[in-house]
């Protein structure tokens, strides 16, 4: 039943005087021709200073054969940009970051996304990664994860559960809602998320089984 709702992480580190780490661990789509598919747009979208290092690194990562994943920027050592990617196929190993600090480094530089001195962090998505694709969603279906939407539907705004897969702009998760018995397969439209990601957890809650409390009546 569709109930519908609509309406450990390695790293490499730059600074603009350079300084590296590491990250976990490739292959770019082909269509039938032979050619490169255009590549999947993120659903995600960044916001402020992080929006502007996101447009300007986006295309340059996809043009190396990587795909953009999220910018982040916080105040750690300072202030750092994180910018996490991967392979199409959802890896990505320390010679990739390598190669994506080397070429973003002195674009930064010169385009200035993000004013005053800053580090530079290029990572892959880990084990707790974000989901900002529809495909994600597809790829790590039976996993958990937690959603939170840009404005409250049906009276809520964060859910936790099973992914299911993602059809029809929706991506679709197993969860615990008050009117049903049993656990139910909801869709929320891709649009309207403001953050999903994995949640890594060793014994994962299970919807309808675990972890439920009703009122009695």
């Amino acid at each position: 039943m569709l109930v519908s709702m609509s309406g450990p992480d390695g790293k490499i580190e730059s600074g603009r005087d350079g300084m590296i780490e590491s990250g976990p661990d490739g292959m770019i789509e082909m269509s039938q021709a032979g050619e490169q598919q255009a590549p999947e747009a993120r659903f995600y979208s960044e916001t402020g200073p992080a929006l502007a290092v996101a447009r300007l690194a986006e295309p340059v990562i996809e043009d190396m054969g990587y795909r953009l994943v999220r910018v982040r920027i916080s105040g750690e050592n300072g202030c750092t940009v994180q910018v996490m990617a991967e392979r199409p196929d959802g890896t990505l190993n320390i010679d990739d970051c390598t190669e994506i600090s080397r070429v973003l480094s002195p674009l930064f530089d010169v385009e200035e996304p993000v004013s005053g001195t800053y580090h530079l962090e290029v990572s892959s998505p880990g084990i707790d990664r974000p989901l900002v694709r529809a495909s994600d969603f597809g790829r790590h279906a039976g996993e958990e994860a937690k959603l939170e939407l840009k404005a409250p539907m049906a009276g809520r705004k964060r859910f936790r559960g099973r992914i299911e897969g993602a059809e029809g702009g929706e991506a679709r998760i197993v969860v615990d809602l008050d009117e049903f018995e049993e656990p139910q397969v909801i869709g929320l439209p891709l649009n309207e998320i403001a953050e999903a990601r994995i949640v890594f957890d060793p014994q994962p809650h299970k919807p309808g089984r675990a972890g439920k409390h009703r009122k009695k009546r």
